[in-house]
This record gives C-alpha cells, sequence and structure tokens, in this order.
C-alpha cells in the first residue's frame, strides 16, 4: 500500500503533492465532525418517527408525533413567544452594540478601562447573574420594586414581574441584550476602526453633518458585519435555553418547550424529537431567506 502512494506521488508535481497532503490532513478531523453533528441529528429525525419508550421497544408510528405537536396550542404559544424573545433580543443586543461602539471609538480618557469593563456581562458566569437578576425583581426584597412601588409609587401594589408570562417574557428580552450586546460591540467595534479616516476628513470639508457621515460612511461600512451579527443573533436566541429556563420558568420559548415536552411529567421523546427537528426546518428555513433576502450572499 506505501509503495503505491509512493509511486503514485511520484507522479505528481509539487503543487499536486501539496493539494493530496492538505486533503489527507483535513479529512480525518471532516469525517470525525461530521459523524459527531450529524449522527444526533439523523438520530434524532430516526426517533420522531417513533413511540419512544424508555424501558420498551419503539414503536413506528410514522408522523404521528410531528401532527400531535402541530395540533397542540402549547407548541403554537412557544412558537409566538419564540418569535418575540428571537426578534427583539437581536434588534436590541445589535443596535446597543452599535450605540456603544460609536461612543468607544471616540478618544476620552480611561477609554480602554471603560472598554473593558464592557465585557463584563458576557463573560459573567450565567447563573451568577441570574441569581443577581432574580433577586432584583424579587416582589418582596428586590430593588426593582422598591424604586418603582415603595419610591416612586408607580404601582399599585407589589407583583412577581417574573412570575407572569405576560411580563417574564420581557424580563428575560431585557436580560439577553445586557448579557449578550458586547459580542456586538466587539464586532463593530473592530470594524469602525478600520474605516479611513480620510473618508470622514473629505466629507468635513464637503460640509456634511454628523448625521450625514453616520448614514453614508459608518452604516454602509458595518452593514455586513450587522448583517452577520443578526443572522448568528438569531440563530443564538432561537436555541437559547439556559438563559431563559434558569431565569425563569414561566418563558416557553421553544427550546424550553421541547425540554418539558421530551423531559419533564410524562417524557414524550418522540414528541421532543420530532418538536426538535421542527425547530431545525423552521430555523433553516430563515436563515435561507435571510441570506438571500437581506444579506444577498
Amino acid at each position: 500500500m506505501k509503495l503505491l502512494q509512493l509511486n503514485t506521488a511520484e507522479g505528481l508535481n509539487l503543487r499536486q503533492r501539496e493539494v493530496l497532503l492538505g486533503w489527507s490532513m483535513v479529512i480525518p478531523s471532516v469525517l470525525i465532525i461530521l459523524s459527531l453533528i450529524l449522527y444526533p441529528i439523523m438520530y434524532n429525525i430516526y426517533l420522531s418517527f417513533f413511540d419512544v419508550q424508555p424501558l420498551a421497544a419503539n414503536t413506528y408510528i410514522g408522523l404521528e408525533n410531528h401532527k400531535n405537536v402541530v395540533l397542540d396550542p402549547g407548541f403554537w404559544n412557544a412558537l409566538g413567544t419564540t418569535v418575540i424573545y428571537v426578534v427583539f433580543t437581536t434588534l436590541g443586543t445589535t443596535l446597543m452594540g452599535l450605540f456603544v461602539a460609536l461612543v468607544m471609538n471616540q478618544e476620552f480618557p480611561l477609554r480602554s478601562l471603560a472598554r473593558s469593563l464592557i465585557l463584563f456581562p458576557y463573560i459573567a458566569p450565567v447563573i451568577s447573574v441570574v441569581f443577581s437578576w432574580q433577586f432584583i425583581f424579587d416582589p418582596v426584597n428586590g430593588i426593582f420594586m422598591d424604586i418603582t412601588y415603595e419610591r416612586l409609587g408607580l404601582f399599585a401594589s407589589r407583583f412577581n414581574l417574573i412570575g407572569s408570562p405576560s411580563t417574564a417574557v420581557w424580563v428575560a428580552v431585557v436580560f439577553s441584550i445586557w448579557k449578550n450586546f458586547p459580542f456586538s460591540y466587539l464586532m463593530i467595534l473592530s470594524r469602525l476602526q478600520a474605516i479611513d479616516h480620510n473618508l470622514y476628513e473629505a466629507a468635513e470639508m464637503d460640509g456634511a453633518s454628523g448625521w450625514q457621515k453616520f448614514r453614508f460612511i459608518t452604516l454602509p461600512e458595518v452593514y455586513f458585519v450587522m448583517g452577520a451579527i443578526v443572522l448568528l443573533r438569531m440563530i443564538w436566541n432561537f436555541n437559547k435555553f439556559e438563559e431563559v429556563y434558569l431565569l425563569t420558568e414561566n418563558v416557553r420559548v421553544l427550546s424550553v418547550y421541547t425540554y418539558f415536552k421530551a423531559f419533564v411529567g410524562t417524557m414524550e421523546l418522540g414528541q421532543g424529537a420530532s418538536l426538535a427537528v421542527i425547530q431545525f426546518l423552521l430555523l433553516l428555513g430563515f436563515i435561507l431567506f435571510y441570506i438571500k433576502r437581506v444579506l444577498k450572499w
């Protein structure tokens, strides 16, 4: 076998040998990665067609799991909550990241320190900041109720802001924006620093206002960076679980809804698998639409 490989390699020029060497080094890693990704996906699709019993044999039921999921009102409520959560968290993190990046791109004392402190929410452990936010919104001892109810008298009585699904989703949105905007800030700031300052000087000589410089120079320069950030943020937020679940169980986004469907109570694993498949298809369809229509790649 080695002799055959040597004879084959001897008949190749230097460029072909380099290509062959590159592929021989890359293919094993690609196969391992694909196996780790494709196997769970294919096995999950397989389970979605079965009535899965942990202590018994699986029973093939076709599309029954998918049908039950689509006809379940809880699925549509979770989908609506997910859309609200994804849209507002994505817009919030992107716009806040853009604003902070524009501010941090200016010269001022202690700018390096300020830039470092901004990263704190993103690098802080999720469990610690979640507990802090739960304490802030505690209806009895929380800071939020102390200020709004006791001092400002904005509410008629105390209430649990993260205890009701209608209000907890907005707390989850604000928390996600605060926790994740530093990523957008870093990406946008790195692009802002690469913009040629001669463009701004030429615009000033032509009498352009600050808004005109932002609209016609800054925004076009960061457009594709922001487009990529929006795409990544939507993918991550659509699959977000730990932040939402730890903050409040009342916000049933699709990931949390799937967890409760598959692993809590009666443990309907087959429907949980079909939910995962439906989520994947929904996300894949949106990604293709966004890339084609918005980014125009």
